[in-house]
């Protein structure tokens, strides 16, 4: 009595397609979450050693040329205390101005947006590049 089947038949599943698509998903998502902060200018930031990270109300940033940004809104220097008047009148605890300034910008630019930020009641940070 021969009681194994004559066809044997072995089902094999190919996944290779799949791991195509799995791979162009995962840089496709890799590439779409790097863009995703539209409010960042690239500036090179002096180093620190401890995090300055705080809540982000307001980001000020100052290139190398001395140009004023608010977010991502170039404004003057004159201007700057209206730019950030909505932003800061907004937050009713603790307002933060965050400056980002090139390592190259007179320490003068940072001083003065540092006086409109005092004159406004809002607390400054200025951020550094973590080492």
């Amino acid at each position: 009595m021969n009681l194994r089947r004559r066809n044997k038949r072995q089902v094999e599943m190919h996944n290779s397609a799949l791991n195509d698509i799995l791979f162009i998903l995962l840089l496709f998502f890799l590439i779409v979450s790097t863009l995703a902060n539209p409010n960042v200018i690239k500036l090179l930031l002096p180093k620190a050693k401890s995090n300055t990270k705080s809540k982000q109300t307001v980001v000020v940033s100052i290139n190398e040329k001395r140009e004023f940004f608010v977010g991502t809104n170039k404004v003057t220097f004159d201007h700057l205390k209206q730019a950030l008047a909505p932003s800061i009148g907004n937050e009713k605890i603790d307002p933060t101005i965050v400056i980002n300034a090139e390592k190259s910008v007179p320490v003068e630019d940072v001083v003065s947006v540092m006086e409109v930020a005092r004159e406004m009641g809002a607390k400054v940070v200025l951020a550094t590049a973590h080492k």
